[in-house]
């Protein structure tokens, strides 16, 4: 009886595994009229570990854009986030996480906002 509650139980597990998709994500957020920006990162729960790591956003052509490219292959359905100012000024304080829903396929997606602005968001799928 314990070898077939094993067999069912790895039966279980090992079927109920999803297809990993690649997810490559273009992130842009609008900094101008923010001030005092040394630094803009990302920290969500598609980090290693969870929340800890910032990814950093650059603006090479000083324009007040900053950018970053995510990659994963994943299956997850979706990343909650929020965007850091130098390091440690969290935006949306008191308010909801972003969230960024994923469909079940390979995607290439473009998610552009502004600093501490849920409305101003646009999302482009490829």
């Amino acid at each position: 009886m314990k070898k077939l509650a094993i067999l069912i139980i790895a039966i279980i597990t090992t079927s109920c595994v999803q297809e990993q998709h690649l997810k490559t994500v273009q992130v842009k957020i609008d900094m101008r009229g923010v001030e005092d920006v040394k630094s803009i990162g990302v920290k969500g729960n598609f980090t290693n570990p969870r929340w800890k790591v910032e990814v950093p956003l650059t603006d090479e052509d000083k324009d007040g854009i900053y950018e970053t490219s995510l990659s994963q292959k994943t299956a997850v359905s979706g990343i909650e986030f929020k965007f850091v100012k130098n390091g440690e000024i969290y935006e949306l304080k008191g308010k909801p996480n972003r969230v960024l829903r994923f469909e079940y396929k390979p995607e290439n997606i473009m998610y552009a906002t502004k600093f501490n602005d849920i409305e101003s968001v646009v999302i482009q799928r490829e």
